[in-house]
C-alpha cells in the first residue's frame, strides 16, 4: 500500500449533498431489524489519508487444491451490447479514522493479463478488485488479500464456470488460513471482490462492505450487507444454533459472514452461524454503466449508495480523476463523523468523463376556445361565486 500523503483541504462538491442525509443511510435499511450503534458525538480530525492507483505483482504459485464439495454447472451468459468494450481505470484510499490502528487491506489490478499471463478461454480485458475489513487483527485481511486472485485462478472452473471458481476461492481461503501457524486465526475479515471478464461484472461479497454501479447517475447495489440483524442472516443463523444479541452475531461479531474468526466456527465444513461462502452477483456492463464504488462498511454508515455515487459522477465531471473521487468520498465520510476505518475504490469503465445528464423539455400546447364556449364559462363562473 502506499505512504501515508497528507491532502489538500476538502474540495466541497460533496457539501450541499449532506443536507440531504441526515443520517447517511445505508440501501438496506429496510431489512434490518435493529438499529445500529449511535455515532459518538465528537467529531474526527483529518488525519493522513493513504491512496493509491497500483498494486505489485502477485505470485500465482501453486498451492495443494482443497475439496470445496459440489459445484453446480454455470455458462457464462452472452454479451448482450457487442458495441461496448470497458476501458478500465481505478483508483483507491484509505483512512485510519478513528480506530487505533488500520486493520483494511485492498487490491486493484486494472490488467489481469500482466498477473495471471495467458489463460484460455479468458475474455480480456479483464480485471480484478477488492476490499478487505478485517477485525480481531490485520491477519486475516492481509492474508485474503495475498491468496485470493491465486486461489481463484487456481481453481479448476476458472476461467469456464466464473461464479463456481470464486465461491470456492472464498471457502479456500478460509480453510487455508485456518490451517496457518504463524498467523492469529482468531483474527477475520469481511470481503469483496470485483471480477472483470470481459463485458461480465462478477460480484463476491461475504460480509459488510458493499459495491455499488453508477449507471447514468443513479446507483445500484451490486451486494447485500450481512448483518446480523439482516432478516435473512439472522433466519440462517438461527436455524444453525446461533443467535443475534443487540445487532451481533451470538454476541460477539457485528458481521453475519466472514473468512478466519476460527474461534467461532467448527470443523472444516460443518455449518456454521458464522459463514465464509459469498453472495455472488453477476452483470453484464454496458455504455450506461460509468463507473464501480467498493466501500468497507466505514462508509456506508454515513453514506447512502445513491449519494456516493452522485459525489463520485459530479467529481469526475470535474477532473475524470477515479482516484480522486477516491479521497473525496474518504473526505466526506469524515466529515460525517465517520468512526471506522475507511477504504473506498472507484472504478471508471471509460476513459471519458461521465456526459453531462440533460433533462428534456416539454413544449407546452396552448389551447383556444370559442367565442360560445367562452361565453357559457363566463354564464357558469357568474353563477357559481
Amino acid at each position: 500500500m502506499a505512504a501515508m500523503t497528507d491532502l489538500a483541504p476538502p474540495l466541497g462538491i460533496a457539501d450541499g449533498l449532506r443536507a440531504g442525509e441526515k443520517n447517511g443511510g445505508s440501501s438496506s435499511d429496510a431489512e434490518v431489524l435493529e438499529g445500529s450503534m449511535p455515532l459518538r458525538a465528537a467529531r474526527p480530525p483529518l488525519p493522513a489519508i493513504r491512496h493509491c492507483a497500483s498494486v505489485g505483482r502477485l505470485d500465482i504459485a501453486a498451492e495443494p487444491e482443497l475439496d470445496i464439495g459440489n459445484r453446480i454447472s454455470f455458462n457464462p451468459p452472452p454479451n448482450r451490447c457487442s458495441g461496448f468494450l470497458p476501458v478500465l481505470r481505478s483508483g483507491s484510499c484509505t483512512n485510519i479514522g478513528l480506530r487505533p490502528s488500520m486493520e483494511d487491506e485492498h487490491i486493484c489490478i486494472d490488467n489481469l493479463a500482466d498477473h495471471v499471463g495467458e489463460v484460455p478461454n479468458f475474455q480480456f480485458p479483464g480485471a480484478f478488485y477488492g476490499v478487505f475489513d478485517g477485525h480481531g487483527g490485520t491477519d486475516a485481511a492481509s492474508f485474503v488479500r495475498t491468496n485470493i486472485l491465486k486461489f481463484i485462478v487456481e481453481d479448476d472452473y476458472f476461467p469456464c464456470r466464473m461464479d463456481e471458481a470464486i465461491r470456492s476461492a472464498f471457502l479456500r481461503a478460509d480453510y487455508a488460513f485456518a490451517d496457518t501457524c504463524s498467523l492469529d486465526i482468531t483474527s477475520g475479515t469481511t470481503a469483496l471482490a470485483a471480477l472483470i471478464f470481459g463485458r461480465t461484472l462478477f460480484i463476491a461479497n461475504a460480509g459488510d462492505c458493499r459495491a455499488v454501479l453508477g449507471k447514468r447517475g443513479h446507483a445500484v447495489d451490486l451486494s447485500m450487507d450481512h448483518k446480523p440483524n439482516c432478516i435473512s442472516e439472522r433466519d440462517r443463523i438461527e436455524k444453525l444454533g446461533g443467535f443475534v444479541y443487540d445487532g451481533y452475531l451470538n454476541g460477539q461479531l457485528s458481521v453475519a459472514r466472514a473468512i478466519g474468526d476460527w474461534h467461532m466456527k467448527g470443523s472444516k465444513g460443518s455449518a456454521c452461524p458464522l459463514s465464509a461462502e459469498p453472495d455472488l452477483r453477476e452483470a453484464s456492463l454496458t455504455n450506461e454503466d460509468e463507473f464501480l464504488i467498493m466501500g468497507c462498511d466505514g462508509l456506508w454508515d454515513v453514506m447512502s449508495s445513491q449519494c456516493a455515487v452522485t459525489i463520485v459522477r459530479k467529481e469526475l465531471m470535474v477532473h475524470n480523476d477515479p482516484e480522486r473521487c477516491s479521497q473525496e468520498l474518504v473526505r466526506e465520510a469524515l466529515k460525517r463523523d465517520s468512526r471506522d476505518n475507511l477504504t473506498v475504490v472507484v472504478v471508471c469503465f471509460s476513459p471519458d468523463a461521465p456526459p453531462k445528464i440533460s433533462i428534456p423539455k416539454y413544449k407546452v400546447r396552448k389551447r383556444s376556445i370559442s367565442v360560445e364556449g367562452l361565453s357559457f364559462l363566463n354564464g357558469f363562473l357568474a353563477n357559481n361565486p
